[in-house]
């Protein structure tokens, strides 16, 4: 499982809760994680709550954030790589679904990328937000204007998942089943 979030816990206690909620639930359900590979804010937390438990960890972190994201050290696997690119690849390929915590522009940025990447159908992976206290109700809302105004079909809306309770986004993620349809929204009014 792959999760996106922020380097940072936010002021808002609940976020780090559900970051360390969501950490013991991969655990227990033999999940292993996949993520940034910092120890620093909600991207460490998770990764503690699963190495508390037992669970493996792979972090994947650009050598040139080593200093600046404090690399965990602790993990069961820490892959450095060249670029922003490359880890955001890797996260990609070694995993199969993904989650977005709250975060800021990284997270949206590699979210944004999965989702894309299912919408073009490079991809069939579930993908998931949890949207922990409507953190990201602003963002569904703007998904939900996309469509209103056909720039966003509502089946690849479909592709992302998004639930409150850690719990019920795992289960989700579980019986998701993908399909694809390509996303142009009318290929007749193309210029």
């Amino acid at each position: 499982m792959c999760v996106y979030c922020a380097s940072s816990t936010g002021t808002d206690p609940v976020l780090a809760e559900t970051a360390v909620a969501l950490g013991h639930l991969l655990a227990d359900q033999g999940l292993e994680l996949v993520y940034g590979g910092g120890s620093v804010g909600l991207m460490g937390l998770v990764a503690d709550a699963v190495l508390e438990r037992g669970g493996e960890v792979t972090g994947i972190i650009p050598l040139v954030l080593m200093p600046t994201e404090v690399a965990h050290r602790g993990v069961t696997r820490l892959l450095d790589v060249d670029s922003m690119h490359s880890r955001k690849a890797k996260m990609i390929e070694l995993s199969d679904a993904f989650i977005a915590l709250p975060g800021g522009f990284g997270t949206l940025e590699e979210l944004a990328e999965v989702l894309t990447w299912a919408q073009l159908g490079i991809h069939a992976k579930p993908i998931g937000l949890l949207n922990v206290g409507g953190f990201y109700d602003g963002l569904l809302a703007f998904f939900d204007r996309a469509i209103a105004d056909g720039v966003l079909k509502p089946t690849n809306r479909e592709l992302l998942l998004d639930r409150s309770d850690p719990l019920d986004l795992l289960d989700a993620l579980r019986r998701y089943h993908p399909s694809y349809e390509p996303k142009w929204v009318d290929l007749d009014r193309r210029a």
